[in-house]
């Protein structure tokens, strides 16, 4: 089959490789007909995230149809499903209080010490990531193999086109975890870093959730424009001050709830961040947080502070005084996509979520290499990018 593949950083190349074959009794094989790239997989494209080996085949938003079960699968021949990226066995401890991104199962034993390493506990497993995420080989391919398909795919409804489902294998959930940790609350003003895909579905979610004011942060005109359109007031940084301009907006009190969805490569040229950027580059291993500090700053005492955006390593210049001393909330994490996907699928079939708003380019999975460049240098323009196997490639 052909795929998308990891070769080192900017290097990534659509290859033949080998299929893939049912290993377990709760596998299912999935003939993809939809993946995207995600801003996370621009971590990996950079090469900021650890233990991602030469031929990796990468991506975590995709669904298909599914060709090939195992004796326990859920699933049968035909059946149209959306993948969670998160993999989680359905049994332990986490799973069975919905936490599944932390699902104890899911990362195979022979690599679950290489992220407890890090992190004082091993990872779950994800698609398309990280060895320290289990290996799994991931969705921007022709077909994929799915373990525990009897605990995370969606069957959705042949009436849904894939562009309004194929979003909730991730970044519909991860933005609506985003607002929800956040603890929206009917008066809230709310400010989201980032209109990158799960800042937008991160405003989307708070302004269903009942947010009375919510405020998009980014450079990006087009991207700002998106937020708008969903109904956020917006600040372009790189044109006001920004402290300033949220403590005006929030009638000089500060944020109730602040989401950074942003994560590990924020933008902006304070010192603070052309440092981090530096370090990163030498591969020192520290996150570029400017986005977070900001955020940790902006909102008021006794406010919330909700991270869907992703880190991995080490952050200098934490501002853990500030944290305390105005009795934040924190809330983090990999997203529990299992948790939401029957909730927001029905939001869809209703109406109440629109989410092909962000899909501005669809490519055939060969060009999957020239989206990856574009998504990364042109994300005025690029703003979402789905990849379809079999789609035929246009003349130059």
């Amino acid at each position: 089959m052909r795929a998308l593949t990891w070769h080192g950083k900017h290097d990534v190349r659509v290859e033949t490789v080998d299929d893939p074959e049912i290993v377990n009794d709760r596998d299912a094989i999935i003939k993809v007909t939809s993946t995207a790239i995600c801003g996370s997989d621009l971590h990996l494209y950079d090469g900021v995230i650890p233990a991602v080996q030469s031929g990796d085949i990468l991506g975590h938003e995709f669904m298909g149809e599914v060709v090939e079960t195992g004796s326990a699968s859920t699933l049968t021949k035909g059946q149209r499903v959306v993948v969670p990226f998160t993999i989680a066995c359905g049994g332990c401890f986490h799973c069975e209080i919905q936490q599944y991104s932390c699902c104890e199962n899911s990362n195979p034993a022979e690599k679950q010490d290489m992220s407890a390493a890090l992190y004082g506990h091993p990872m779950a497993g994800l698609f398309g990531y990280s060895h320290l995420t289990g290996g799994y080989s991931g969705g921007q391919a022709e077909y994929v193999r799915v373990p525990f398909s009897d605990v995370g795919p969606i069957v959705v409804p042949d009436s849904l086109t894939d562009d309004q489902v194929l979003f909730l294998s991730d970044i519909l959930p991860t933005g609506w975890m985003g607002a929800q940790n956040a603890e929206i609350q009917p008066d809230d003003t709310v400010a989201v870093w980032g209109c990158g895909p799960v800042g937008l579905f991160a405003i989307q979610s708070a302004i269903a959730m009942g947010a009375a004011r919510v405020i998009a942060i980014d450079h990006y005109p087009h991207r700002l424009a998106l937020a708008r359109g969903l109904g956020a007031h917006t600040v372009n940084f790189r044109e006001s001050n920004l402290q300033e301009a949220l403590m005006e907006m929030s009638g000089g009190i500060g944020l109730d709830a602040v989401i950074d969805a942003v994560g590990m490569e924020a933008h902006g040229f304070a010192i603070d961040n052309m440092l981090d950027v530096a370090k990163q580059t030498v591969g020192i291993g520290a996150d570029r947080a400017h986005a977070l500090r900001q955020a940790i700053l902006a909102v008021r005492p006794g406010g919330r502070v909700s991270v869907p955006g992703v880190y991995g390593g080490m952050v200098d210049k934490f501002p853990l005084g500030a944290l305390m001393e105005k009795g934040l909330q924190l809330r983090t994490g990999q997203t529990h996509v299992q948790r939401y996907t029957h909730d927001l699928l029905k939001k869809i079939e209703n109406g109440e979520i629109d989410t092909t708003f962000l899909i501005s380019h669809r490519l055939p999975l060969e060009d999957a290499a020239e989206g990856y460049k574009n998504f990364s240098s042109k994300q005025n323009e690029w703003t979402k990018v789905i990849l379809k196997p079999g789609m035929e490639r246009t003349a130059a």
